[in-house]
């Protein structure tokens, strides 16, 4: 019974500790929500007529000059294969674009959906 009574008093003094700093997180909490509330009060109007100025601003002129064309990965790859004479296969494709097979697949699929490319037997691909 004494080791027990003892366990019990132990966890008591933890169960305080616990309750006096999650009072104080709770006062800290507090602190800060007050703190947020004044600054995101909004300004109070001031009362009577209040004279509103418009700002014409000056509208940028457009670049006379052409804009640069991104190069994509499918015009790498096309590019890849209209380059090649007897045709590319996917290997190649990956080994000089530095891309994944799953990427240069998903290209491929999307060139010859646009009929730019055909393949022929065994994987290899060539311009149309």
């Amino acid at each position: 019974m004494g080791q027990l009574k003892k366990d019990i008093q132990f966890v008591i003094r933890n169960l305080k500790a616990l309750t006096k700093k999650t009072e104080v997180m709770a006062r800290k909490l507090d602190r800060l929500e007050k703190a947020a509330e004044k600054k995101a009060k909004p300004k109070v109007k001031p009362k009577g007529k209040a004279k509103v100025k418009t700002v014409k601003r000056a509208v940028p002129k457009k670049a006379v000059g052409k804009k640069a064309k991104k190069v994509t990965a499918t015009d790498k790859v096309l590019a890849i294969i209209n380059k090649s004479k007897k045709g590319v296969n996917t290997a190649t494709l990956m080994q000089k674009t530095g891309f994944n097979e799953i990427k240069v697949r998903n290209i491929v699929f999307r060139l010859k959906n646009q009929k730019k490319i055909t393949s022929k037997p065994k994987g290899i691909y060539v311009k149309m």
